[in-house]
């Protein structure tokens, strides 16, 4: 599978870490793009921020990449963390940054589009911009943990979130919980 993982400069980069742990980067072609904003959080938030090796890395300035046009094909691509600005600037259609420009080419090419956002509570123009992108196709994936599975640290909660995402790209996870198995 090919994927593209984004980040913006919202907080809860743990998110990010977190999937980027439970995708075999090895078995699959994955592209990550953090705005500068999301270095900077990235560095505030954990003490140790991992990519893993095989993950090709790429500044969100720098067009020259095979994700910016309909023509290459990758399955799906996910915004986590993701602010309500860039959510806000994916549904005006702008496409000035290499980040922006990969989740328009998503949307246009009718391509699997997740968008994670951690930020509570919306306004009124967050909410119509999340209309806005679900009318166009994106899945909207707010970062709300689920407590069916008794999770006993910040870890296990996060990870409710992260097998939700995995789920919506068609990734399994065997340590996921699932409703009325134990």
């Amino acid at each position: 599978m090919k994927l593209v993982i984004a980040a913006t400069g919202a907080s809860g980069t743990i998110y990010l870490q977190r999937l980027l742990e439970q995708i075999d980067c090895a078995a699959h072609e994955v592209h990550l793009v953090m705005s500068a904003y999301a270095d900077k959080v990235a560095k505030q938030e954990l003490d140790n921020f991992r990519i893993p090796e095989s993950v090709s890395r790429h500044s969100d300035n720098d067009m020259n990449v095979p994700f910016v046009s309909g023509s290459a094909r990758f399955e799906a691509m996910v915004i986590v963390p993701c602010s309500m600005a860039t959510l806000g600037r994916i549904a005006s259609g702008s496409s000035d940054s290499v980040l922006l420009r990969a989740a328009d080419v998503f949307l246009k090419e009718r391509r699997k589009l997740i968008l994670v956002p951690r930020e509570t509570p919306w306004n009124l123009i967050h909410a119509r911009n999340v209309v806005t992108l679900l009318e166009a196709g994106a899945v909207v994936l707010p970062a709300i943990p689920s407590f069916y599975s008794r999770p006993n640290s910040v870890t296990a909660v996060v990870d409710t979130v992260v097998w939700r995402i995995l789920d919506q790209i068609g990734l399994s996870n065997p340590s996921a919980y699932r409703w009325g198995m134990k």
